[in-house]
């Protein structure tokens, strides 16, 4: 054992223990999506006076934590995304609309004095609650009253519905320090409100209260109106007690009336967490039942150990010892990558899982590409030993593996910056694979593979190794040697008729966008009782929703479908569905403003517009111009086809599909990478080799690794798509729709693009191996020499 390899050996064996110690000691953090629970998007609104910027939301963030804390929900969570939204989390939260209620009470918190009874106001008078003091004192007649004429009043309804006319703003919630519901069983006064104000602003309220005190007991003027969104929320009397400008201290204010528990601490929690700097607007709602978080969690295991399974014995069989070993790097990948997840903090949700399950079928790629190397060298130089065949295969199929991984890590930052919610955790899942993906092929893998490579047995058993005879796949190639490019316009024709037939249906059926692009509400129920689509739309029309679409969704389910519905709204509809199917429970819910949808459509284009020019760069700079061109029309042509394929399936496009989409353009450009480095060596150790001849033997030498990297990921999409269920069907079939459009496309598109391309372009073919700009030529023979060559020669 080399020095390099057992380092390597050290190295993986002190990674792997530290993941399982994380994976047995640490729990993952679940989104919504998984654990079940509401996640709610608020939206801060400039002001007159007040810009919704990073501080004035920050502010809005903990005057909102504090009305959740009330809630008593558990764990919920608030974070500020970007400038000026709010992203609110409530675990196990199936009902949002308390939440919602109280979230949505937006304006800030005023207190004023009761000038009269308003305009038009209903014949019918309720005594109001009053509010109680310990001080006594006596009734004098009312001051003058010194308010400006010309300022603005507002005439609200009290909380009977009878009109008041109510002066400026006197005090704001921004004065409450504290307002707490308490039951007054020794005075008999039921449950009160007790409130609390900070040092100034209690002045100000002794000050209002006197002022109103000076009124006669019963006059609507001896009222204090405390008003929130524009709305009275109480506006009890001054006690009788009170005299006239003497007022009610802080700490000994009660409001009273026939209040019950519920609208007791209701009524103080609006006024203690009342005043928000701005206001806000729910944007976006979702509500995720915990049965469908835990069936995805449940069908994702299940398609991840079969999937894995069944990748696991496709490579053993295909590479036999060593594909054993690569196997076993590949469950070490796993336990890797999930300790990273864990380790990290990052919150899975369901893009993610299905990130997680699907980076394991790619993960095969590194060892794929370092296996057929390695079977090229031990074709060529039969007599080479198989420990030097092995290093010179991870040696020249580095450049490969390093460009592959760099357009998936593009692919998964641009999820990240690009994406929305769940959407971002996959491209965060999908990069930590990458990484762990070749962790474990260039470090564990080839530390097992080089171990076993100094056996003996396995060195003479030729059988045995998987690396010392040519794959069957390879060896009918080369006996055909078809002549692929001879005439290579054929092939961008079939691309095109295939992009015809793609936009065809995009014009023809038209995209059915997602609720998540349009905005609107989309439900999901279940029912205790089968109901079928056309019973269920009619008692769904007979309660006022005329407008709303029922579909089916997974075993039995009704999916609906609306515009603007707020929650009371599918409360009315949700009875409606239970008038046919029974017990209803709702098992996913998603709302989404107009705003937002525009927003998330234009973002999707930009994303994708995006994801176009920055791996046309990188390949720019990677390779010739050429080449990076080509790769980006095939990438083009498949995002192109999968649209058109979901278009002419009538499938949803939606945030989830905009994740797939992307994870298509990463793989594309990763098969046409691997294609165009060998036609970059072949073409620079040839150089008077005709072109087209260069790209048919390096589409020849790479087809194995396209095909046999490509089942790895369709066997784990395939468990996917069948074990899913509708959560994660479209995004795996948009993958293997993907998947497929890009192998070819990779082979029929980019290479035949390219040498149309070739035709007119003036650059000179590219340098051999080794020659490079500033390479030395002896510097250039040692960095070729074999690891095992001491250099001597006779």
């Amino acid at each position: 054992m080399t020095r390099a390899t057992a380092v390597r050996a050290v190295l993986a064996v002190a990674v792997l223990l530290a993941s399982v110690f994380i994976t047995l000691t640490m729990s993952p953090r679940l989104g919504l999506d998984l654990q079940g629970g509401t996640r709610i998007v608020l939206q801060a609104r400039d002001t007159a006076t007040v810009e919704a910027d990073r501080e004035t939301t920050d502010r809005t963030l903990e005057v909102l934590r504090q009305r959740i804390d009330s809630l008593g929900v558990s764990e919920p969570t608030l974070t500020r995304s970007g400038e000026d939204r709010i992203i609110v989390e409530l675990p196990d939260v199936q009902d949002p609309r308390q939440a919602a209620e109280v979230i949505g009470r937006t304006a800030q918190l005023t207190f004023h004095a009761v000038e009269g009874e308003g305009a038009d106001q209903p014949e019918e008078k309720t005594p109001a609650p009053e509010s109680t003091t310990d001080p006594e004192s006596t009734t004098e007649p009312a001051p003058d009253s010194d308010t400006d004429p010309d300022s603005d009043r507002l005439t609200l309804p009290d909380e009977q519905g009878r009109l008041l006319a109510l002066g400026e703003p006197r005090l704001s919630g921004a004065g409450v320090e504290d307002a707490t519901a308490a039951f007054d069983a020794q005075g008999g006064a039921g449950w009160t409100v007790s409130l609390e104000f900070r040092k100034g602003a209690g002045q100000d309220w002794k000050k209002l209260t006197g002022e109103a005190a000076c009124h006669p007991a019963g006059d609507d003027r001896r009222r204090v109106a405390i008003v929130l969104d524009e709305k009275v929320i109480s506006s009890p009397q001054v006690d009788p007690s009170v005299g006239c400008r003497a007022g009610l201290p802080s700490g000994a204010t009660q409001i009273t009336g026939s209040f019950s528990a519920d609208e007791a601490r209701d009524l103080a929690l609006l006024i203690k967490g009342g005043a928000l700097p701005v206001p806000v607007e729910i944007v976006e709602q979702r509500t995720v039942g915990p049965t469908l978080g835990a069936a995805a969690i449940d069908a994702s295991a299940q398609a991840a150990l079969i999937g894995a399974a069944a990748t696991a014995l496709f490579i053993t069989v295909v590479y036999r010892l060593f594909g054993a070993l690569a196997a076993v790097a590949l469950g070490a990948y796993g336990v890797i990558s999930y300790a990273a997840l864990v380790a990290l903090g990052v919150t899975l949700t369901l893009p993610g899982l299905a990130g997680f399950v699907l980076a394991i079928g790619m993960a095969v790629d590194a060892n794929v590409l370092v296996f057929e190397r390695a079977r090229e060298e031990c074709a060529d130089r039969p007599t080479r030993s198989l420990r030097s065949a092995l290093t010179t295969g991870f040696r020249k199929a580095w450049s490969a593996v390093a460009d592959s991984n760099a357009t998936t890590l593009i692919a998964a930052g641009l999820l990240f910056f690009l994406g929305s919610g769940p959407v971002k955790g996959f491209g965060v899942t999908l990069a930590i694979g990458v990484v762990a993906s070749m962790f474990s092929a260039l470090v564990i893998a080839r530390a097992l593979t080089e171990i076993a490579a100094n056996s003996r047995f396995v060195s003479d058993y030729r059988g045995v190794n998987g690396i010392a005879r040519p794959g069957a796949v390879r060896t009918w190639l080369v006996r055909r040697d078809p002549k692929l490019f001879r005439k290579s316009a054929r092939w961008l024709v079939v691309s095109a008729a295939l992009v015809v037939v793609a936009v065809a249906g995009i014009v023809v059926r038209g995209v059915d966008l997602g609720v998540e692009f349009t905005g609107g509400r989309l439900v999901e129920y279940s029912t205790s009782r089968p109901v079928d689509v056309e019973t269920a739309r009619d008692s769904i029309a007979a309660a006022g929703f005329g407008d709303a679409e029922v579909t089916t969704a997974g075993d039995g389910d009704l999916s609906v479908r609306t515009g603007k519905l707020d929650n009371d709204g599918e409360h009315a509809l949700r009875a409606a569905l239970a008038e046919e199917g029974g017990e209803t429970t709702k098992v996913r819910d998603e709302l989404i403003g107009p705003s937002l949808g525009d927003e998330l459509r234009r973002n999707a284009l930009i994303a994708l517009g995006v994801a176009v020019a920055v791996q046309l760069a990188y390949l720019a700079v990677r390779f010739r111009w050429t080449f990076a061109v080509a790769s980006v029309v095939a990438m083009v042509h498949d995002v192109i086809l999968v649209v058109g394929a979901f278009a002419w399936l009538g499938r949803p496009v939606d945030g989830i599909f905009l994740a797939a989409l992307l994870t298509v353009i990463g793989y594309s450009v990763n098969d046409s990478v691997v294609v165009f480095d060998r036609v970059r060596e072949l073409w620079g150790a040839n150089r008077r080799t005709p072109l087209d001849t260069i790209a048919r033997r390096a589409v020849l030498q790479t087809v194995p690794r396209t095909v046999n990297t490509g089942m790895g990921a369709l066997f784990i999409l395939a468990a996917l798509a069948v074990l899913g269920g509708d959560s994660l069907a479209d995004f795996a079939l948009a993958l293997l729709i993907g998947i497929v459009v890009g192998t070819w496309s990779s082979v029929f598109t980019a290479v035949p693009g390219a040498l149309a391309l070739e035709r007119s372009a003036k650059a000179p073919p590219p340098p051999a191996p080794g020659k490079g700009k500033g390479t030395p030529r002896g510097k250039a023979r040692a960095a070729r020499r074999d690891p095992l060559d001491n250099g001597a020669r006779v």
